[in-house]
């Protein structure tokens, strides 16, 4: 069965959000059984009072098929999170969109990708800086994520697309409307070189409260984030911190200590953020964070849906964790850690690398 009408016409639903709509899915074991459930069998899901009451309301008004012709006939498809194809980072976070609305395409390569962001208010150093580092690094085959806003988002675009690579735009609006006009233009030639992609519906306008949800998505593509020119409180110091949050790495290039433009980006490098002043600052870093997502993402692959096992490659990693370590973040004890390593070890998961130490298997 397609069940991607059913994600759309669920996505359509105010208070669903994905950990609803996961559970959801999960509890009836697809989503055309929970849409056209009762009442009851909602309620016995454990489906909260006015989450309930708008799914009732809002299956009375739409059509999911009819949904998902209008999504076609916008020049846009669907991306659903039980799609093999949805983006393994963007899944990791810990409230990934389940649908993205999408313009162009997604491929491999842009699970190696870095999101550059900034102000809107960009000095001409600024989005030099932003253009050329793009550039360089959408030569080297990073896909480069920004949010299709002026300033310091449009010069990489511009950047990666004169460099020859890709880049992806995320929205904070509804894909059938480019925000700014002024860079639909530019928008076109990211949709032939990348895509544009979305989670709100088809009509939805730029509204201040959406960007938050569009800069969780922009880290959450992305291996690390480079802020380039921020004030002290700005979107893209937004973006910074989330991308803290998820793991991702952080970068920020220095800039005039008494221009308040770049006191946000100043402050990251205070607070640890990598100062970044070539492109291969950037490389290194993301050629190690590739290698790592790379091996959890095979490991999800190998390792079977055992609780325990999953807790503890979630922090194994390459670099060695003593076992003790290794319990208390688990919440496991010593015993059931021990004996749930040496299944791992068995499926060439993870390896003890010296007495009671353990790592991740970074190879298969």
């Amino acid at each position: 069965m397609n069940e991607t009408p059913y994600w759309l016409a669920f996505s359509l639903v105010p208070e669903i959000g994905s950990k609803r709509l996961l559970h959801l899915h999960q509890h009836f074991g697809d989503l055309a059984s929970a849409w056209e459930a009762d009442k009851r069998q909602l309620q016995a899901a454990g489906l909260a009072p006015q989450a309930l009451s708008n799914l009732l309301r809002v299956r009375n008004q739409i059509d999911p098929a009819a949904e998902l012709e209008r999504v076609r006939q916008s020049g846009a498809w669907l991306l659903t999170w039980e799609m093999d194809e949805f983006p393994p980072l963007l899944r990791e976070i810990d409230t990934p969109p389940v649908i993205l609305y999408v313009r162009g395409t997604l491929t491999e390569t842009d699970n190696r990708a870095l999101a550059i962001v900034g102000t809107r208010r960009a000095t001409n150093y600024g989005r030099e800086a932003a253009y050329k580092l793009a550039q360089q690094l959408a030569a080297q085959g990073i896909t480069i994520i920004s949010g299709l806003a002026q300033g310091i988002d449009s010069a990489a675009h511009r950047g990666a697309l004169d460099g020859g690579g890709r880049t992806i735009a995320v929205l904070g609006n509804g894909i059938d409307k480019i925000y700014p006009r002024e860079n639909t233009p530019m928008a076109h030639e990211i949709v032939q070189n990348g895509a544009i992609i979305s989670e709100f519906p088809l009509g939805t306008a730029p509204e201040a409260r959406n960007f938050p949800r569009r800069n969780r998505v922009i880290s959450g593509l992305s291996l690390g984030v480079l802020v380039v020119q921020a004030p002290e409180r700005s979107g893209a110091l937004i973006t910074a911190h989330i991308a803290a949050e998820q793991g991702r790495e952080v970068f920020a290039i220095p800039g005039n200590i008494f221009n308040t433009v770049s006191q946000g980006a100043n402050r990251l490098i205070q607070d640890g953020a990598k100062l970044v002043t070539c492109a291969a600052d950037i490389l290194e870093e993301l050629d190690i964070a590739h290698t790592i997502m790379q091996t959890r993402t095979q490991t999800k692959m190998v390792a079977p849906e055992d609780n325990n096992e999953a807790r503890l490659l979630h922090h194994l990693s390459p670099d060695p964790i003593h076992i003790d370590e290794l319990a208390l973040l688990c919440g496991l004890p010593i015993s059931t850690v021990s004996s749930t390593l040496t299944i791992l070890e068995l499926k060439g998961l993870a390896r003890m690398v010296s007495n009671m130490q353990y790592s991740l298997v970074s190879e298969y």
